[in-house]
């Protein structure tokens, strides 16, 4: 008798759209591997295959790569390419240094932010907030949603952040990210950083950018008057593929 293992598959994105669902159970085969699993689905929906060369896979909350092996209760989840770009936190976390990570729903209050990690021996506050513009590529923007794999956005968020911190020697940083319906000239994403001198403050910003656009599994609808398209954007290079 053939011996199977259930798991949990979770898709995000346009991958929702794609499959129909949100998550489902699986059965698989005893010794299945991420990849094999992806190819399983893949052949139920061949839409999904023809995204297969920028699709993502993460187990159990962390980046994969398509031989790992899956156990039972295991949770895939298959991530597109993400289009990253005070108080009612769905998730947070601050840790021993004052670093502060987490996602939100309601408005990002940047100035209660900087209060948060500022200290005496800071000398300078740099803040860099993401803001819903009003069109996109000539069609007029309606509003946007983002949505996120939340735990492992927020693990991702907290150890950019902390590299940040590493590399620039800064005080502390703050990252916070908004999920949910955003409308015109809000903040989707807030990235503060507090140190003696500046220069140090305004790099770990700017990088800590550019790496949340494209390691964070956070993603991106943005809605017009003529339609709706999730956003597709790019994987950091350094991530393990499948």
């Amino acid at each position: 008798m053939a011996v199977s293992v259930k798991i949990r598959v979770l898709f995000f994105g346009q991958l929702k759209d794609v499959t129909g669902a949100a998550e489902r159970v699986l059965e698989a085969p005893e010794g299945a591997t991420a990849a094999s699993v992806f190819e399983q689905l893949a052949a139920e929906h061949p839409r999904l295959a023809a995204l297969r060369a920028s699709i993502l896979i993460a187990v159990n909350e962390e980046f994969a790569k398509g031989e790992r092996a899956l156990r039972e209760g295991d949770e895939v989840a298959f991530l597109p390419p993400v289009s990253g770009g005070a108080g009612g936190w769905v998730r947070s976390v601050e840790d021993e240094e004052g670093h502060f990570f987490a996602l939100t729903r309601e408005r990002i209050d940047s100035a209660a932010l900087a209060a948060r990690l500022v200290r005496d021996s800071d000398g300078a506050v740099v803040t860099f907030e993401g803001v819903v513009r009003n069109e996109s590529g000539g069609r007029p923007t309606k509003f946007l949603d983002y949505e996120g794999y939340e735990p492992m956005a927020l693990k991702v968020m907290e150890e950019i952040g902390r590299e940040m911190a590493a590399r620039h020697g800064i005080g502390r940083i703050a990252i916070v990210h908004r999920l949910g319906r955003m409308e015109i000239g809000e903040a989707s994403v807030s990235v503060v950083a507090t140190s003696p001198h500046r220069a140090a403050a305004f790099d770990a910003v700017r990088e800590a950018m550019d790496f949340l656009k494209t390691r964070v599994p956070i993603w991106k609808k943005e809605h017009f008057v003529d339609g709706e398209v999730w956003v597709e954007g790019a994987w950091d290079a350094s991530l393990p593929r499948p």
